[in-house]
């Protein structure tokens, strides 16, 4: 197939982009570089897609919309994964704007390209964020999601809504994904295994919110390509037992879908620091702070549709995707900064 892959100079998008060529897919690789974080680390990540024949990088903004109308147009995808976004809870409170352009202005600028292109089946980056303050665990697909606590997580649960739109207006087939806190190498350095790493490392103390008690639903990045690939090859069908009477907020008489992709095994985050603190050999200094604004206290993934739909499985363990992420940092950065 050929796949328009955006955000491909990214932590999933790049991973992704890999597991797509080594199956013999064509890429068409969309990414602005911008500098949110580490541009370095991106053009890292993009020199291994590089080395493939089949891959064709773009240095493109989705908000650009004569740009994007122009990649459609040129390279014809057949699929489209959209994994460009401005991403963080909390740069979302200082930078508000930026989750308008991108997360909003652009995502549209894509569903015009896919609407206009015929492009089989668009699968789209949503977020665990969107079940903001949701308290009802594991998190389901079916659960309502009006109550977000961050611009992001209102921008992802707009993204959906979006979609929709297309899918009964245009008959255009979309899967959103929320995604559980992904992790492993080559990942993001604003996330929380990576400066925890860094500051472990350093010698410096690490902050630890909610005093380390709130859980999250890691899921290796490993496993989160091989759902999202999944997810790719089934492109989605009418759900003929939808009602308007009972909505199902995962399904509709249009061809869309909603999954959760996520490990189905929270870890409380002391936890999660202990692994990676035998891992590294070295104990934290830890500074307990409280909860921080647009954060939630727990993230639990029920996956039962993906997997009843897909197989999908996640195997691999926190304290195994934690050793292969430090693994990995020692080989890039050596024992530093």
């Amino acid at each position: 197939m050929k796949i328009l892959v955006t955000g491909s100079a990214g932590f999933i998008g790049s991973a992704l982009s890999l597991r797509l060529l080594a199956r013999g897919d064509e890429v068409i690789g969309i990414d602005n570089l911008n500098d949110y974080y580490d541009v370095g680390l991106k053009q890292a990540r993009l020199a291994r897609t590089l080395e493939y024949d089949r891959y064709r990088d773009l240095r493109i903004d989705i908000h650009d919309r004569a740009a994007i109308t122009q990649v459609f147009a040129r390279h014809q995808p057949q699929g489209v994964i959209n994994l460009a976004a401005q991403a963080g809870v909390r740069y979302s409170i200082e930078n508000p704007m930026a989750y308008v352009d991108t997360n909003l202005t652009g995502f549209a600028n894509i569903l015009e390209g896919c609407r206009h292109q015929g492009v089989e089946h668009l699968v789209y980056a949503s977020s665990s964020s969107v079940y903001g303050a949701n308290t009802d665990l594991p998190f389901s697909v079916h659960h309502n999601v009006d109550h977000p606590l961050s611009l992001y997580a209102a921008s992802k649960k707009a993204n959906e809504l979006m979609a929709h739109t297309y899918s009964h207006l245009y008959r255009l087939p979309t899967t959103g994904l929320r995604f559980f806190t992904v992790y492993g190498p080559w990942g993001r350095p604003d996330m929380a295994l990576f400066k925890f790493t860094r500051a472990i490392l350093a010698g410096e103390p690490i902050p630890v919110f909610n005093y380390g008690k709130h859980r999250r639903d890691f899921t290796y990045i490993d496993d989160i390509v091989e759902g999202v690939i999944q997810v790719l090859d089934r492109i989605p069908e009418p759900d003929p037992a939808w009602t308007g009477e009972h909505p199902d907020a995962a399904t509709s008489l249009a061809p869309y879908r909603l999954y959760n992709i996520g490990n189905q095994q929270p870890v409380e985050l002391m936890d999660y620091i202990q692994v990676l603190e035998r891992c590294l050999g070295i104990t934290a200094e830890k500074r307990l702070l409280p909860l921080q604004p647009g954060d939630v206290p727990d993230t639990y993934a029920d996956v039962t549709e993906l997997v009843r739909d897909t197989g999908y499985r996640p195997n691999t363990p926190v304290a195994v995707g934690v050793s292969r992420f430090v693994d990995w940092y020692r080989s890039y950065y050596g024992d530093g900064k």
